[in-house]
């Protein structure tokens, strides 16, 4: 386990993908003791209230993100005049009795559905709520199948001016069309948000179309999802300078810091950047810390160049 840096270090730090709520629990002492900046997802309806709960008892620290992640997408209901079997049979379609049979012994562990209007009335009202938050977590995942035991859309955040995290998993290539219509459909708009593709898997060379594309997609990545396959050292090579992230994609905030930290050294040991082991704020601007820091004000902060431009390392 890497050894932490001082904590004027790692207050500059923001971990970009975390879901603290789906901890069973969150103490005040853990909060208390955390020592980095979290963008705090929620997936679900049941921790839309509890990210805005944490956000307001830790504004300091936590920037609530508000969206339903693709894994709870087939919960949300187009239609508000369907019933819970209606509902699932017109998505899934069972096109046999093998099929139907499947749906249901499925349906008595699914919830009722939510009504797309309900769902985007709440998180429109999240993010009015919070200047600072971000949609998240939303996206594409065609890995995902429903299990038996189990207890939006960018237009929005392009209309509001909030910034969006973004899963994509074997989905690469419906992620591309999305990202070239969102830009076609909002023109100068889409550009002044900023797009942060999670835990991104993407090859080397889809990644540099996407620099050549776009100007505001930036990249996170994590040690317990990217690190499973060399192909992220790749990636961080290749990445322009100005549009990685970091994150730890972790629920426990416990442990939020150390691997968030991680990723910082595995960037800075991949693109030979310098580690910070104390801060100041006219430091070494070559520095891991640093580079990272105004990368994040940058997505922040909005308002990209309708021209991507790449930066030297």
């Amino acid at each position: 386990m890497l050894s932490l840096p001082s904590p004027d270090v790692l207050r500059n730090v923001v971990d970009a993908h975390c879901h603290p709520t789906d901890a069973p629990s969150i103490s005040s002492e853990s909060m208390d003791k955390l020592s980095i900046n979290i963008c705090a997802m929620s997936s679900k309806a049941s921790d839309q209230s509890m990210v805005r709960k944490l956000a307001q008892s830790y504004p300091d620290k936590v920037i609530p993100c508000f969206g339903y992640h693709p894994w709870f997408s087939h919960l949300i209901s187009i239609r508000g005049d369907l019933s819970k079997e209606d509902h699932f049979r017109e998505l899934f379609r069972p096109s046999s009795a093998e099929d139907l049979a499947e749906l249901n012994a499925l349906l008595p562990g699914l919830s009722d559905p939510i009504p797309l209007d309900n769902v985007l009335q709440e998180v429109r009202q999240n993010l009015e709520a919070f200047p600072n938050a971000m949609l998240g977590e939303v996206g594409l995942d065609r890995s995902f199948r429903i299990p038996y035991d189990y207890d939006a859309s960018p237009h929005l955040a392009v209309a509001l001016g909030r910034n969006i995290s973004l899963h994509s998993v074997k989905a690469h290539q419906a992620t591309m069309e999305l990202l070239a219509s969102s830009k076609a459909k909002h023109g100068v708009q889409w550009n002044k948000i900023s797009l942060d593709m999670h835990s991104c898997g993407f090859s080397p060379e889809m990644w540099k179309d996407i620099e050549r594309r776009y100007s505001n997609v930036f990249i996170s990545l994590s040690t317990v999802i990217n690190s499973r396959s060399p192909n992220h050292i790749a990636l961080i090579k290749a990445c322009d300078p100005h549009r990685i992230l970091v994150e730890s994609d972790y629920n426990d905030v416990d442990l939020c810091a150390q691997r968030t930290w991680e990723m910082v050294s595995t960037v800075a040991h991949v693109k030979n950047w310098k580690i910070e082991t104390e801060w100041r704020e006219e430091g070494d601007h070559t520095a891991v810390v640093h580079r990272l820091k105004e990368n994040w004000i940058r997505f922040k902060e909005g308002n990209h160049p309708t021209t991507p431009s790449r930066g030297k390392s």
